[in-house]
C-alpha cells in the first residue's frame, strides 16, 4: 500500500547574506495558493500619461531608436524606442557638495546626493514579458550606457538599477519604466554580500557565486535556462515563490563591462525567464534589479554581478516583518520544474 508522502516545511540558509529562510511547501498546497488575486490595474489612457506626452519631461541624457543611439537636439525624435531622462520628483539630488551632520555621538547623517533617472521605452501598454530579444537588448543598452556615464560623477559610489511592475510592486505609471538611482553610499545588503564573497575568496580562492554555479549545473534541479553565457536559476534559499536570479556563468564582477556578444545572451535569458513566469503566474506584479560591485574606486574582483527577479506571489505579514524571516511557500526546485515545463 503506497503511503503519500508528507512534506515538512525546513529553514536553508543563504551563504551569501547569512540569512535564513523558510520553506513552508504545505502553504503552497493551500487552495489557490498560486492563482494570484486579479493584478490592481493602473489605468491612464495615453493622452494622460506623462511619459507618452515626453516631449513635457526633463530633457533626455539618452535616446535609442531600434537599437541605435540617437543625437540628443531640443527635439525629440518621433520614432524614439527606449529613452532616458532624470526624474521630475527625484529620490537624490545632484548637489556639488556632500554635506555630513552629527546629532550627539550617537545619530548621523548626510545629504541625499546623487542622481535618478527614468528608463522608459516608448509602447505604453507592451511589457517586459511581451518585449522581443531586440527590444530587451536596447534596454540592456540603454542600463549599460548610462552606467560607465553615471559612474564617473563626483560621489557616485553605488548605482542601482530597478524596475517595478504593478501597484503591488510599488509601480505608480503603467507605461513600463525602469530607474536609475546612485548613492555616496554602498547599501548594507551589497555590503553584506562583498564581506562574504571576500573572506569566501581570501580562504578559498575561489568565487563563492562560481562554486554556486557549478554545483547548481551538476545537480540541475534548480536550473530554468542555461545558454553560453548566462544562467536561469530559482536560488536554493529562495526568499519568495518563483524567485529567478540571472547570472553570468564566467566570473564577472562588474555589469558595466559586459560585452555585445554577452547583452544579446543576456537579453534572451531575460526575454525566456519573463516569459515563462508570465505564463505560470497569468501577468503577476514583479521588481527585478541588479547587484554589482560598486563603483567606489576599490577592487571588488572577489564579487559576482547578477540579476534577480521578484514576481509578488505573496505579502509580507507579521512573521516576516518582525523577523526579517521571509517564508516561500513552495520549494525553488519544484519552482524551476514548474518554470521550465511553461
Amino acid at each position: 500500500m503506497n503511503k503519500k508522502i508528507k512534506s515538512y516545511s525546513e529553514f536553508r540558509y543563504d551563504v551569501v547574506s547569512k540569512d535564513w529562510v523558510l520553506i513552508a511547501s504545505e502553504r503552497g498546497k493551500r487552495p489557490g495558493a498560486f492563482k494570484l488575486k486579479k493584478r490592481k490595474i493602473i489605468k491612464t489612457p495615453k493622452s494622460k500619461c506623462p511619459f507618452c506626452q515626453i516631449e513635457n519631461q526633463e530633457k533626455p541624457v539618452l535616446i535609442f531608436s531600434r537599437n541605435k543611439e540617437m543625437p540628443l537636439s531640443d527635439k525629440i525624435p518621433k520614432n524614439w524606442t527606449t529613452i532616458v531622462i532624470p526624474n521630475k520628483y527625484p529620490a537624490v539630488s545632484p548637489l556639488k557638495k556632500l554635506k555630513e551632520y552629527s546629532e550627539g555621538n550617537l545619530y548621523k547623517r548626510i545629504s541625499a546626493t546623487g542622481f535618478h533617472e527614468l528608463v522608459i521605452t516608448h509602447d505604453h501598454d507592451k511589457q517586459i514579458p511581451q518585449f522581443n530579444i531586440n527590444q530587451i537588448k536596447e534596454l540592456i543598452d540603454a542600463y549599460q550606457s548610462r552606467y560607465l556615464s553615471l559612474k564617473k560623477a563626483k560621489f557616485v559610489n553605488y548605482i542601482s538599477i530597478f524596475h517595478n511592475y504593478g501597484i503591488e510592486a510599488g509601480a505608480s505609471i503603467a507605461h513600463p519604466h525602469s530607474q536609475i538611482i546612485t548613492t555616496p553610499l554602498v547599501d548594507s545588503d551589497i555590503n553584506k554580500a562583498l564581506e562574504t564573497s571576500q573572506k569566501y575568496f581570501n580562504k578559498n580562492k575561489k568565487c563563492l557565486y562560481c562554486e554556486m554555479i557549478k554545483l547548481e549545473r551538476k545537480k540541475k534541479k534548480r536550473i530554468v535556462f542555461e545558454n553560453k553565457h548566462f544562467l536561469v536559476l530559482c536560488p536554493f534559499a529562495s526568499k519568495s515563490a518563483f524567485q529567478m536570479i540571472i547570472t553570468p556563468k564566467k566570473h564577472l564582477s562588474y555589469f558595466e563591462d559586459i560585452t555585445e556578444k554577452e547583452k544579446i545572451a543576456l537579453a534572451q535569458a531575460f526575454k525566456i525567464a519573463f516569459s515563462k513566469f508570465y505564463k505560470v503566474l497569468s501577468d503577476p506584479a514583479y521588481n527585478f534589479y541588479l547587484h554589482t560591485a560598486p563603483c567606489d574606486g576599490k577592487k571588488h574582483d572577489y564579487y559576482h554581478w547578477h540579476w534577480t527577479i521578484l514576481p509578488k506571489t505573496a505579502t509580507m505579514a507579521g512573521f516576516e516583518i518582525g523577523t526579517r524571516m521571509e517564508i516561500s511557500s513552495i520549494e525553488p526546485e519544484r519552482s524551476a520544474q514548474i518554470l521550465r515545463k511553461a
